[in-house]
């Protein structure tokens, strides 16, 4: 039998999370988003309350903490607001690099920064960057072109970027923002959601990488990225489980209290049966993101499809709950008075921004054919077919 309770110490943090979330996240979310930058205060607090940098080595200040208990706890976070868990600054993403390689000397200056207080923030670059080109020349390599719209990119100080030179081999690279300039942030990007969440496009003109600054590349670098990968998809699913936890809430509470035609409409045949198809998302998605932390956690070979399957499930069900949640509340779903239409916003642009639907089923089916001629795959094939939700 799996279990997922959380042990005292962890039981502890997310009790912490949970009131962080709600004492100064939640009512924070409105502000936050008008000034498209989370406030020096929050970060403070969160950084005081030691939920600042869970998923860091504690060499790097940070808490070193199991996948199964970070799910937990921004799940938490998120359901006060994603749009400002999204918009905090630190490593980000590239914290499970770094976790996965802390002793690269690359990683030395930020290292630093960390030990001493500061909270460097690193934008992630990952790989589907239609507009950016890795060549290398002898032991170096040169980055040119722009990148998609990243998240942390307007105030970021490093960059590590995930790729695949010309050749097609896969490359992971650490950039720092220096006096050479490596990376401009442009301008002009918009978004209807996750607007605290720094989104820009970077620039790289012809910027020669050498060699000290390669993470890892071919296969080594393949590796790293599944592993680091896993670990973020699962983290972002868990966030989006924050999200669709809290529209649930609100939802029913707001159901349960509105009357029409002298009764509360929760009771009304249509708006409960739809209130119960966002809790069968709910409960769904938050099952699938902590049985595959789980999986993580323990290092199985199946971990990787595992997170795949969990952030696949948790777009779909974060567009059906956040979209219903503004139905159900009328005509005051669109209006700001209530939180569900930022929600809604948030909930399209968290999907459209890492790894999106059909990106996630291209690498499902990799993953299957591979472990398929492997003769590893049948186990894993039956879940997909009988688990796919409605």
């Amino acid at each position: 039998m799996v279990s997922f309770k959380p042990s005292d110490e962890e039981a502890a943090f997310i009790h912490v999370a949970k009131n962080f979330a709600r004492e100064f996240i939640r009512p924070a979310a409105r502000e936050t988003e008008k000034n498209r930058q989370v406030s020096e205060n929050i970060v403070k607090k969160l950084k005081e309350a030691g939920m600042n940098n869970l998923e860091l080595p504690e060499s790097f200040g940070g808490l070193e903490l199991p996948v199964l208990s970070q799910v937990q706890i921004l799940e938490e976070l998120a359901y006060g607001d994603l749009d400002i868990v999204q918009g905090l600054p630190g490593a980000g993403e590239a914290g499970s690099f770094i976790r996965k390689r802390e002793e690269h000397p690359a990683f030395d200056s930020y290292k630093k920064a960390c030990q001493t207080g500061g909270i460097p923030t690193i934008a992630f670059c990952h790989p589907n960057q239609p507009k950016l080109t890795i060549s290398r020349h002898h032991d170096s390599y040169i980055i040119d072109g722009e990148t998609v719209p990243l998240r942390m990119g307007k105030f970021a100080d490093f960059v590590l970027l995930l790729g695949k030179e010309q050749n097609g081999e896969d490359v992971i690279i650490w950039l720092e923002n220096g006096s050479d300039t490596s990376f401009k942030a442009l301008d002009g990007d918009y978004r209807l959601g996750l607007l605290s969440a720094g989104f820009a496009c970077l620039s790289f003109q012809s910027v020669t990488v050498s060699k000290k600054s390669v993470i890892a590349c071919g296969s080594e670098a393949g590796q790293l990225a599944s592993l680091a990968m896993s670990r973020i998809r699962i983290m972002e699913a868990a966030k989006e489980v924050g999200v669709i936890s809290g529209a649930l809430d609100y939802t029913v509470e707001y159901t349960a209290s509105r009357k029409a035609f002298g009764s509360e409409i929760a009771k009304f045949q249509g708006v409960s049966f739809n209130v119960a198809q966002m809790a069968i998302h709910v409960k769904g998605a938050r099952h699938l993101a902590l049985y595959a932390a789980k999986q993580i956690d323990e290092g199985t070979s199946e971990a990787v499809f595992h997170s795949i399957q969990a952030l696949k499930n948790v777009h779909r069900a974060i567009r059906f709950v956040t979209d219903s949640a503004v139905q159900l509340l009328g005509g005051h779903g669109y209006v700001q008075d209530h939180p569900v239409e930022k929600w809604m916003r948030d909930g399209q642009a968290q999907v459209a921004w890492l790894e999106q639907e059909h990106d996630l089923n291209a690498y499902a089916g990799d993953w299957l054919v591979n472990k398929a001629e492997g003769g590893k795959a049948d186990d894993l094939l039956r879940t997909v077919s009988t688990t796919n939700p409605s």
